[in-house]
């Protein structure tokens, strides 16, 4: 904690726990206590738009999932519709569609697991204001064994069914530009199906989990760290929840829909993203709203509120169960994110069920083509929500520009306001701040299950600084390049 010269106190969390990637929580208070600013700061860049201009369009599926080792299959596939487009490839066979959702509900199982088990459920388990030696991932194995070895066993199928689809766990080559580069075999299928009751089961028990601790929480789920928002996802031409494709959906706090099946490559007359000089993340708001009020919440909380209906049997009977909560209307709790995101890991098993038992994926008609394009925009819904993609390319096939709006990027006013929220509530007026204190702004950031990594970006120019010391530490030189 420091006392700044205008007797304001500033309070960081440094780094902000059980998320993927850096990022830290800077907390103001004034002479008695009370919050006055409450900000999460990310605090690492990494900056693929720019290098990998130049770089062959094709490299593109390959070279951008290196964003990230937990949801790199998202990138993979969202840069591959992109590229789709460009060589007018966008209407795959069924092989290569059905490949490539076979993929993607892999990832999705797998990244939510992860999350659910060894992230946040240490928090839901244990208690926000728990005794941080056990409140970890070793406290859960330890009290919780036959949980702790299901969300090992759930991930590691996930993983598996990425490696049979994209030919790794991790950065695999699976999505090509116009299709895939292999099918799957009937050994590899009958791999998958040897476990899948057991995932079915498992999936089921885990919605339960996280429904029960939601209701019996509900009072202090309708407060902590909520707010109402706007909301966006893409839903099928149906109003289906489809995480692999669909047209954008955007509705207000109420329900009312903002805009509706906004064909893909016309995204920027719709999404604008502004620029605040205290974040590498930008802020994405909704054009027709302005910066103020138009940002939105993404991820599987938006996705359950934004689409009518899930076209898996047991999936959507839990989604009515949770939209009852709020009797229809959309649901602004963050703590329901985990719920949203074990109905996500339902609907995923159920899909991956379906295809596993698709004989399309045995077949071989794997690529196609068409008339080229020297523009192209990809999205999906990955894991943590929206994915944006979007490439041009010039007359020698090399990319002259990527933008790339991140899921973690639209939510980052959501988490700033929760973040602000809960240590008002928690922090402001209190005599001393303790570890659990902080620890439930760190819940809040948590429940977006963000990947801080991947959303890392800026606008302009970046500040280049040199320093340079001697064997005492004593600086002898500094340098710095706009």
């Amino acid at each position: 904690m420091v006392t700044t010269k205008d007797k304001t106190r500033r309070i960081v969390i440094s780094p902000v726990t059980r998320v993927e990637g850096h990022g830290k929580v800077s907390i103001l208070l004034d002479e008695e206590n009370n919050v006055q600013q409450a900000r999460l700061h990310i605090v690492e860049f990494r900056g693929f738009e720019r290098f990998i201009q130049g770089r062959p369009y094709w490299e593109m599926p390959v070279a951008v999932q290196r964003l990230c080792g937990i949801c790199p299959v998202s990138h993979h596939l969202c840069a591959a519709k992109a590229v789709d487009r460009l060589v007018g490839g966008e209407q795959l066979t069924p092989t290569a569609e059905k490949m490539r959702r076979l993929m993607h509900y892999g990832q999705i199982f797998q990244s939510h697991v992860l999350h659910f088990f060894h992230l946040c459920s240490p928090d839901l388990l244990f208690g926000f204001d728990a005794d941080p030696k056990i409140r970890n991932v070793i406290g859960v194995a330890a009290k919780y064994p036959d949980l702790a070895k299901q969300g090992i066993f759930m991930r590691k199928y996930g993983q598996e069914v990425i490696r049979l689809t994209a030919g790794k766990k991790i950065h695999g080559t699976g999505a090509i530009p116009g299709g895939i580069n292999k099918n799957l075999s009937i050994e590899e299928r009958d791999e998958l199906l040897a476990d899948l009751d057991q995932m079915i089961a498992w999936s089921l028990g885990a919605v339960k989990i996280a429904r029960d601790y939601t209701m019996d929480h509900i009072e202090i789920a309708k407060l902590f760290g909520s707010f109402e928002s706007n909301h966006l996802s893409i839903v099928r031409g149906d109003g289906a929840m489809d995480l692999y494709d669909g047209g954008l959906r955007a509705i207000d706090r109420d329900g009312k829909k903002i805009f509706d099946q906004v064909d893909n490559q016309d995204y920027l007359s719709y999404i604008a993203e502004e620029v605040r000089d205290w974040s590498y993340m930008k802020f994405p708001f909704i054009k027709s709203i302005g910066p103020e009020n138009g940002w939105y919440r993404v991820g599987p909380l938006a996705r359950i509120n934004t689409c009518d209906f899930i076209d898996t049997p047991e999936a959507e009977s839990a989604r009515k169960e949770f939209m009852a909560v709020t009797q229809g209307k959309p649901n602004h709790m963050t703590l329901a994110y985990h719920w949203a995101r074990m109905i996500e890991v339902l609907h995923a098993i159920e899909k991956i069920a379906e295809l596993l038992h698709d004989p399309d994926l045995q077949g071989t008609d794997l690529v196609v083509r068409g008339d080229r394009r020297d523009e192209g925009v990809g999205i999906l819904e990955a894991p943590r929500g929206t994915l944006f993609h979007h490439y041009r390319i010039n007359k020698d096939d090399q990319v002259t520009m990527c933008n790339l709006i991140v899921s973690t990027t639209s939510n980052n006013e959501p988490m700033n306001r929760a973040v602000q929220r809960v240590a008002q509530d928690h922090l402001s007026g209190k005599p001393e701040i303790s570890e659990a204190m902080l620890n439930h702004v760190e819940v809040a950031i948590r429940a977006y299950d963000p990947c801080l990594s991947c959303a890392t970006h800026a606008m302009g120019q970046m500040p280049l600084s040199v320093i340079l010391v001697d064997a005492n530490g004593e600086i002898i030189d500094e340098k710095t390049k706009q």
